[in-house]
């Protein structure tokens, strides 16, 4: 499941000035401004930063703001009226004009620093300062936080233009990875992954970047072009944008006490997580050493669980550093992501990732993940030794309760009350071997099929008489496992946990490409599609969506594979 949300009701809020009334700004009220921050937010070059939770900053506005979409869902969950996003002064703040906001939404935003740790070792190498005080957000800027329905959320422009974290660059995202990110968002959403939201997206009909990029079927592993793409600005909402990564910065300040408040600014940061992640859950009563055993608990589940999920639906984040893991347990940061389609285990898109963020691997990058966390918050335990050694009991668990979630999940997608270690390593085998469609397979599968043939539809290639036998062989077991219960029953359990219809970039390359002609016919098709993505769909829907990829899409750089560059 995804975050809590009210029963869709009528939109409670029509106008920008009553959206505006609900704003309640917790991180900047509470926590510490970097006091060497200027207080109008004109703060848009790379910089260090010493201390303080965060930098005041105001984005930087796009030039003639066209609008491309919103997410309807969301809209509606949040009760906001559709016609908001069309509204001239909505459009305005959230195409990084805050000038529009009135009180009492604030007219500067705010962005946060973090640290990096790939795999449980921290860098400073990438910061361009060498002391990893230049490292944060460096085109996500904050720029409103209200309560809404009950629900505390924080919404973030992406490609705002420059911070002090933004390294030299231009602060700006393109409109090729802003369709992607606002796509992925609402379809991570409809497969009931826990996931950051889409809100909004606009682009500006006149400013434009360079950036390197593939040229027309090009099979070059890198980027071999320069292309001018329109600059756009997506907005993404979450109860918070809280990061592993955020968290490890103030323990480094804290460790080396690097400055007074150090280690009291690490105690608020965990405090501040609590408080906006997982108030419902932690009782506020306990002790701070109970309360951050339970987090350790919570977190623990929840990462668990949504790695097992990205699992289920075909998903590989790509580059899961500890800054791309949210502190909140969901999906965070659509850069280098894809979705597994001929199964491959060491399925990885971004070509800069390396196998130790392959598809398989992503449950062993969570365990780094975790550590690197439960090594943040672990010296915060110091004066209790009982909640210190559960705290670290805890963290010793994370390897097996991952197992645990992972083996629930494989039993699902399989229709088995219990997961069979044999027959799933058979099947691994035999989808390995079989360029079998990852999406295609598992959903034919939920028809309970008793013959091999009803499942060619999955295969990319003709399979010998050997690996027909051993298919028919293991459906054959598979089928004895699942003969006891309710195949009608099982058959739709399967269909609400495989879904028809997955992220094909061969399908979601055209929809930006027309886009930059100005033409968002077919992103919102996209939306409609992936809204419903368990659903049969219309026989047109499925002639055009549900298929293999077409050959001519192998090997094809911003198709098969791509540069982190967005």
């Amino acid at each position: 499941m995804s975050y809590p949300s009210t029963p869709s009701a009528e939109p409670c809020v029509p106008t920008f000035d009553e959206f505006v009334q609900l704003a309640d700004y917790s991180l900047m009220d509470t926590l510490n401004a970097d006091p060497d921050a200027t207080v109008d937010g004109d703060d848009h070059r790379a910089r260090q930063v010493f201390s303080g939770h965060f930098v005041p900053v105001t984005p930087t506005p796009l030039p003639e703001p066209d609008y491309v979409a919103h997410s309807s869902t969301f809209f509606k969950e949040l009760g906001l009226s559709d016609e908001l996003a069309l509204n001239e002064k909505f459009c305005q703040v959230f195409s990084g004009d805050l000038s529009a906001a009135h009180e009492p939404m604030r007219q500067v935003g705010w962005a946060t620093g973090y640290a990096l740790s790939i795999y449980g070792t921290e860098y400073i190498q990438n910061c361009p300062f060498g002391t990893g005080n230049g490292y944060g957000d460096g085109r996500a800027i904050s720029i409103f936080e209200g309560i809404i329905n009950g629900q505390r959320w924080e919404m973030q422009l992406k490609g705002g233009g420059p911070t002090p974290y933004c390294r030299g660059a231009d602060g700006r995202a393109v409109l090729r990875s802003s369709v992607r990110e606002f796509l992925a968002q609402d379809y991570m959403h409809a497969l009931g992954v826990p996931t950051s939201r889409s809100f909004t997206l606009y682009v500006s009909k006149s400013e434009t970047v360079t950036r390197p990029w593939y040229s027309q079927d090009s099979c070059s592993t890198e980027p071999d072009v320069l292309v001018d793409n329109p600059v756009a600005i997506s907005t993404r909402v979450a109860p918070s944008f809280l990061r592993v990564g955020q968290l490890e910065l103030f323990a480094r300040r804290a460790r080396s006490n690097t400055h007074p408040n150090a280690s009291e600014e690490l105690r608020m940061i965990v405090s501040h997580l609590i408080e906006r992640e997982y108030k419902r859950e932690i009782n506020q009563n306990l002790s701070f050493a109970d309360q951050l055993v339970e987090l350790a608990k919570l977190f623990r589940q929840r990462l668990t669980s949504l790695v097992a999920n990205w699992l289920r639906v075909g998903y590989c984040q790509g580059n899961f550093n500890s800054d791309n893991c949210a502190a909140g347990g969901f999906t965070l940061d659509y850069g280098p992501f894809g979705f597994c389609e001929i199964f491959d285990p060491w399925f990885q898109p971004w070509t800069g990732g390396g196998q130790h963020f392959a598809f398989i691997n992503q449950p062993v990058a969570a365990d780094a993940n975790y550590y690197m966390f439960w090594k943040t918050v672990r010296p915060l335990l110091a004066d209790d030794a009982d909640a210190l050694e559960q705290f670290d009991q805890v963290g010793r668990g994370f390897a097996e309760a991952m197992q645990q979630q992972i083996q629930k999940m494989w039993a699902a997608k399989l229709g088995l009350t219990e997961f069979d270690p044999e027959l799933f390593q058979k099947l691994m085998q035999l989808m390995t071997h079989s360029d079998v469609d990852y999406t295609i397979f598992f959903r034919e599968l939920s028809h309970i099929p008793d013959d091999v043939s009803a499942l060619k539809k999955s295969f990319y290639g003709k399979t010998s008489q050997q690996f027909e036998e051993q298919w028919q062989s293991w459906l054959k077991s598979w089928r004895g496992l699942i003969n006891d219960g309710n195949l009608a029953e099982i058959s739709t359990k399967m269909k609400q946990t495989n879904p028809k219809y997955t992220w094909r970039e061969w399908l979601v390359v055209p929809a930006y490409q027309q886009a930059m002609q100005g033409d968002y016919t077919l992103v919102k098709e996209l939306q409609a599609v992936f809204s419903y993505p368990y659903d049969e769909q219309s026989q047109e829907v499925e002639d055009k969506y549900y298929r293999l990829r077409p050959s001519a899409f192998s090997d094809v750089g911003g198709v098969s594979h791509y540069s982190c560059s967005s």
